[in-house]
């Protein structure tokens, strides 16, 4: 899961948040901008990025105790 989770889950999390805070502070929507407002491909995006912050939510709460652990060691020394 460590792979999935750095590779995968963590940017697609972090797109999501920085799109959103896009929105809130600028009221401009980087998705609907690249992709057009609701389409097909955008709505796609949407869905595949809130998915990831959901797994990542998922692991962060009932943990991969093993790559948790070795990001704390990590970070810690």
């Amino acid at each position: 899961m460590g792979a999935l989770t750095q590779y995968v889950l963590k940017p697609l999390s972090l797109i999501g948040a920085l799109n959103w805070g896009l929105v809130g502070i600028f009221n401009f929507d980087l998705v609907a901008w690249i992709f057009g407002p609701m389409t097909l491909l955008s709505r796609f995006v949407y869905a595949v990025i809130g998915i990831a912050a959901l797994i990542w939510l998922f692991v962060w709460l009932f943990g991969d105790k093993q790559t948790c652990t070795a990001e704390y060691t990590k970070h810690r020394n």
